[in-house]
């Protein structure tokens, strides 16, 4: 009897010292382990995806490159998300990097993965200032175009993506990111904007739509919590409502973190965005793991503390159970939510805000386990 208390009493101590330390780093097992437990109101399924979860809800997406494909992430991606996004094979640079010629590989290839998988294909983005070929904005002398020949060339650069995957493509992010980060400035100061003026957004939405008058056309904009700009988001998609533009939905980037965005502040933007009408989309989503920052920096002696600590975990957990928390809440309005990258594998965030610097932004772990914050979410699903 003894040697059982004995043993009894050291398993019980195991246990406790395994799941109550500080500061170390989070394997994949204890990811696992930790998430199965504890499950209630949504019943444990290990056979289910997490879009079989909120399957009754909205789409559950993500942004794959056509390398993630090959590799074992597909069928992480068949098991768990319903649609894709390409991260960067449709931008306008990569697809068509001269005005004669188009790069369509990547982009085919990701397009025919989705239609020999039955998943549902987002295409992003068609006009943003970021990634898009100088040509596009000069003459062969290297001048400046007049207006009318960069609207042409918008034009027949959305005519030709858009009818290519017509059919296969159900919604586009028409226009990116134009709105201006600058409390007091309303469109940002692109070569779009400055040729053009206000009037590229409107013609490129009505491109898309002759093109493909079934697909589904949003804009998407980041720092959509921050109030100033969210004003300015709004306003922008409700004026082209009003006006009759073919604009059908709103896309929030959601490039989130640990401490931000604030209860109040979610709150704020799902029920503003809600009100217009259209169909809010939550576009890129990841949680970041360390406090928000807004622009690139160097590297500090700090960024080489890189492990996902039992506390960062802690954050992330919370973080990710407000914020579906609250999708649900607005599931009406919400029609998908698509994360930016596949697993902890590979984030976009491991090189921003500091180039090198390891961060764990998604719900799947660097082996492709779901993390705890995985069992958290799939809790919110249904309520």
């Amino acid at each position: 009897m003894k040697q059982f208390l004995a043993l009894t009493l050291t398993l019980i101590l195991a246990v406790c010292l395994s799941q109550c330390g500080t500061g170390r780093a989070v394997s994949s097992s204890q990811n696992n382990t930790a998430g199965n437990n504890g499950l209630t109101g949504t019943a444990l399924d290990s056979t289910k995806g997490l879009k079989d979860y909120f399957a009754n809800d909205f789409t559950i997406g993500v942004a794959v490159s056509p390398r993630a494909l090959k590799t074992d992430e597909a069928s992480l991606i068949l098991k768990h998300f319903g649609s894709m996004t390409p991260e960067n094979a449709m931008k306008m640079g990569p697809i068509h990097p001269r005005e004669n010629e188009y790069f369509w590989r990547d982009a085919d290839s990701i397009a025919a993965f989705a239609k020999a998988n039955g998943l549902k294909l987002r295409g992003h983005t068609l006009c943003w200032h970021n990634q898009a070929p100088r040509w596009m904005f000069v003459n062969e002398k290297g001048d400046t175009v007049s207006k009318a020949v960069l609207l042409q060339r918008l034009k027949d650069h959305i005519t030709t993506v858009v009818s290519r995957y017509k059919g296969t493509i159900y919604a586009w992010d028409v226009v990116n990111e134009a709105i201006s980060d600058r409390g007091d400035e309303y469109l940002r100061n692109s070569p779009w904007y400055r040729i053009c003026g206000e009037e590229f957004i409107a013609k490129a939405f009505e491109y898309a739509h002759a093109a493909d008058p079934n697909a589904i056309l949003f804009y998407n904009d980041y720092n959509e919590i921050n109030p100033v700009k969210r004003e300015k988001i709004y306003k922008l998609v409700k004026g082209l409502k009003d006006a009759g533009i073919p604009i059908h939905g709103v896309g929030l980037q959601a490039h989130w973190a640990i401490n931000e965005p604030s209860a109040e502040e979610l709150e704020n933007t799902l029920s503003k965005f809600s009100s217009l009408g259209v169909q809010v989309q939550i576009t890129e989503l990841d949680i970041s793991v360390y406090n928000k920052e807004h622009n690139s920096r160097e590297r500090r002696a700090e960024d080489t503390v890189t492990a996902f600590t039992a506390e960062k975990q802690a954050k992330q957990i919370e973080m990710y159970k407000r914020i579906f928390s609250a999708f649900e809440k607005y599931k009406k309005s919400i029609s998908g939510v698509t994360f930016w990258n596949i697993s902890d594998r590979s984030s976009w965030l491991d090189n921003f805000p500091v180039r090198g610097r390891k961060d764990y932004p998604l719900l799947f772990d660097r082996n492709l386990q779901p993390k705890q914050a995985f069992w958290e979410v799939v809790k919110t699903a249904g309520r």
